[in-house]
């Protein structure tokens, strides 16, 4: 029997309009004020480090009222913007909610960019405040350039610290849906960061539809862990989270032992994270289960498949009480879905978790879609895919190659209105019908159910004249982990022709590292990896060179690799 589910649990708004909003979604004020009078005594935000907050709804919203009302008396009008940097926390929360309840357009900005970087990006959206950390609150926008500032933690700025701003009672209306709530950086991975302008429309609409493909409870609790100001974290965590009532658990920083403390404490239902995490999580599982011995070791990977047989076949769930010791040494015993998106997850780590009794969903996404596009449900899926189309989302795949691969273009109440001031580029990615094109490549099958096949900007031509996707070889390495950060790229065979031969750039682990291998050896190891992988792949899409490199490779917040950055970087030894 399949698991009960309401494919469109935003229904019961419609009993909310005409008192708390009347455009066709809440904007995100609307849609707090809507959940403080559902549950105004739950937990709406907290965090245990360094000190336990704790906020209800009722309580956020009256601070939110506050700060909103201070923003106004300082001079902040409606479609200003406004800055918020800092690392997860419920003050960053209460800062990014109350610029957009005045009217005003919040603008999150990286926290692990350099001061100088994070500047440049505040200039180009021409804020007019900042909100921002202690720790870096004397060094961004000094001489008054951001006309105030206010501190998101309080030691050392008691005066100017979020929770102390003065009661001003200066009055403000609330926005609508249509109306810009938020300018989001994209990341850069190709070295040229874009500003994407979205509406409270399109936030609240791709929350709500979201949940069209797995169930969210106002008992639920969130974590979140990875950087907020990025497009994931913010939807799929703080808004997904507000709209259904739920917690919000804030974590400072990605350390594992405070990370599995925090989820203990927090009694986190709801954990989101990237596929390194996840595949680091599993690997520290199944070295458990391989320290028993052959023989234990041996049942318990039978009774895991059949686990996973029952789960997947019935949808009944034996997993969570067979394995519960496993998934107490990494704090997921409290765990009841695990949410992987920022990148492709192996399916063999989705296999696993979901042997292992947790519902386990991996999403697809952008920042210029809000971003949510594709959920795996959790009471049908696909371990390979990355799931079916959200409720509300027109897909088409367009110039499709001969194995029925095209470039993913989507339409609906999800996606941005453009790039600030870049009508060019907004041009280029957004058509004359309204469909944006993701520059990803994939197909759908018979079942409605979607695959990824890679970046149409990172084909790699072979002369056999073969398109290969070098994300689809990454993800043979991702349970050798030796290789701590792996790129596949292609190298010039050919320039008349434009042929490429394909190459993969290596960092070892710091255990491998450590370990006291020679450089000959290293190179044979690695070399022995890629021979294994190259026998599960077609001729075509075999890699010819092995590059070891000794320094990581430049990052996103998400965790992907700068493939612009490091391709230029390494142009002499991959061409070499």
């Amino acid at each position: 029997m399949k698991a009960k589910h309401n494919p469109t649990p935003w229904k019961f708004l419609e009993t909310y309009k005409g008192k708390y909003y009347n455009a066709e979604w809440p904007s995100l004020p609307e849609m707090f004020d809507i959940n403080v009078e559902r549950f105004p005594e739950n937990k709406c935000w907290e965090c245990f480090n360094p000190t336990h907050i704790l906020f209800t709804y009722k309580e956020a919203k009256a601070m939110q009222k506050k700060v909103a009302s201070y923003l106004v008396s300082l001079g902040v009008k409606k479609g200003d913007r406004v800055g918020v940097t800092g690392l997860n926390s419920p003050e960053w929360a209460l800062a990014y909610m109350s610029i957009v309840t005045m009217g005003a357009i919040v603008a999150p900005v990286d926290y692990s960019l350099t001061d100088e970087e994070i500047e440049s990006l505040l200039d180009f959206a021409e804020v007019k405040g900042l909100f921002v950390d202690g720790e870096r609150f004397d060094r961004i926008g000094k001489g008054g350039k951001y006309g105030f500032k206010v501190s998101l933690t309080p030691k050392g700025f008691e005066d100017q610290y979020i929770l102390n701003v003065p009661e001003t009672n200066e009055k403000y209306e609330q926005p609508v849906c249509d109306d810009l709530a938020a300018f989001l950086f994209t990341s850069g991975t190709t070295g040229n960061p874009k500003t994407v302008m979205l509406t409270h429309k399109n936030l609240v609409s791709d929350a709500w539809q979201a949940q069209g493909l797995m169930n969210i409870y106002p008992t639920d609790v969130f974590y979140a862990i990875l950087p907020i100001q990025h497009a994931y974290t913010m939807l799929a965590v703080m808004i997904e989270g507000m709209c259904s009532g739920a917690n919000v658990v804030f974590g400072k920083r990605l350390v594992i032992k405070q990370l599995f403390k925090e989820m203990k404490e927090g009694q986190v239902t709801m954990f989101l994270a990237v596929p390194l995490l996840y595949n680091k999580l599993i690997s520290a599982m199944m070295k458990g289960v391989a320290e028993k011995g052959k023989l234990v070791a041996g049942l318990i990977h039978a009774m895991m498949g059949f686990s996973g047989w029952m789960k997947k076949t019935f949808n009944v769930n034996i997993g969570k009480k067979m394995f519960g010791f496993l998934l107490k040494k990494v704090s997921l015993e409290n765990v009841r879905i695990c949410i992987s998106g920022g990148g492709p997850l192996p399916a063999s780590t989705f296999k696993q978790f979901n042997q292992l009794g947790l519902d386990f969903v991996q999403g697809y996404g952008l920042t210029e879609t809000s971003p949510i596009l594709t959920l795996n449900p959790i009471f049908d899926y696909e371990e390979a895919s990355i799931g079916k189309v959200v409720p509300g989302v027109e897909m088409k795949f367009v110039d499709k190659d001969e194995n029925g691969n095209g470039e993913i273009c989507v339409k609906g109440s999800m996606v941005m209105q453009g790039y600030y001031n870049n009508e060019e580029a907004t041009k280029e990615i957004i058509d004359e019908d309204g469909f944006l094109h993701t520059g990803d490549i994939g197909y759908m099958d018979d079942r409605g159910f979607v695959y990824l096949t890679g970046r149409a900007k990172n084909i790699i031509v072979t002369e056999g004249g073969k398109n290969v996707f070098p994300e689809e070889i990454e993800d043979h390495f991702q349970l050798y982990y030796d290789a701590d950060q792996v790129c596949v790229t292609g190298y010039t065979l050919d320039a008349k022709m434009k042929t490429e031969g394909i190459a993969v750039l290596i960092y070892p682990s710091d255990e491998y590292r450590k370990a006291g291998h020679s450089k000959e050896e290293m190179q044979k190891h690695f070399d022995g990896i890629v021979e294994e992988i190259n026998k599960e792949l077609l001729p075509y899409k075999r890699m010819r060179k092995v590059i070891l490199i000794d320094e990581p490779m430049e990052m996103s917040s998400t965790k992907k690799i700068k493939r612009f950055i490091v391709a230029k970087k390494y142009k002499a030894q991959i061409n070499g």
